[in-house]
Parts: structure tokens; C-alpha cells; sequence
């Protein structure tokens, strides 16, 4: 099964953008290990979690948006997206610990299936 684990924005003021999206959604915020990652989610536990991470590119070279979707079996979900039309990002660097992959839609379109 698949579903949408969260909607990524990346932000270069990461600061500012947890700032502000958290105030607009009135989500409640938790930062990641790192430091370069936080996590929204709403408060009442019904809307969609929002994840913003810090990035260096401006955005017109680099895809700021995704989709993270989580997956009960990454490799099953990876093979029937590919045999839907999915394509997979090849040049992507993932760190060593990286817990998902990396695929394009049939336009170009970059998301994440992730193991849940």
C-alpha cells in the first residue's frame, strides 16, 4: 500500500520558512536531528504533514517541491511505479542511511518512496 507521507518544501532561510508555515497552518513543529529538517503537523491530527528541509540551490535550479510517499513494501511499489510510467533518477545522490527513492513521474515530476 502507498500513501502520502508528507509534501516536502525546500527552503534556503530554513529558519523563516518553518516560521512561516507553521504559523499559516497553525501546525505544530519538530526539528529533526540535524537540524536541516522539521516536521509539521497539524494539530488536531487531521490535515496532511508538511516537511520543510534546508537547502542551498535557489529554486530555479533546483525542484524545491515533492511528495514523500510511504510505502509497507519499498520494492513493490518501486517496481509497480516503474511499470506505470515512473522513471528513475539515476544522477541522485543518496546519503548512506537514506531510507528512500528517489523516481521522476511520466512529466519529469521528482518524488520519494519511503519506507514506512
Amino acid at each position: 500500500m502507498l500513501g502520502i507521507g508528507a509534501i516536502v518544501i525546500g527552503a534556503r532561510d530554513f529558519p523563516r520558512a518553518v516560521e512561516f508555515w507553521s504559523a499559516a497552518l497553525d501546525y505544530d513543529v519538530e526539528l529533526g536531528d540535524d537540524g536541516d529538517w522539521a516536521f509539521l503537523t497539524s494539530r488536531d491530527g487531521r490535515g496532511q504533514r508538511v516537511d520543510i528541509m534546508q537547502v542551498s540551490a535557489p529554486a530555479e535550479q533546483r525542484r524545491r517541491h515533492h511528495l514523500d510517499l510511504d510505502a509497507d513494501d519499498q520494492a513493490a511499489e518501486v517496481a509497480r511505479l516503474l511499470d506505470l510510467g515512473a522513471t528513475e533518477v539515476p544522477e541522485w545522490r543518496y546519503e548512506d542511511d537514506a531510507n528512500y527513492i528517489v523516481l521522476a513521474d511520466p512529466d519529469g515530476n521528482y518524488f520519494c518512496v519511503c519506507r514506512s
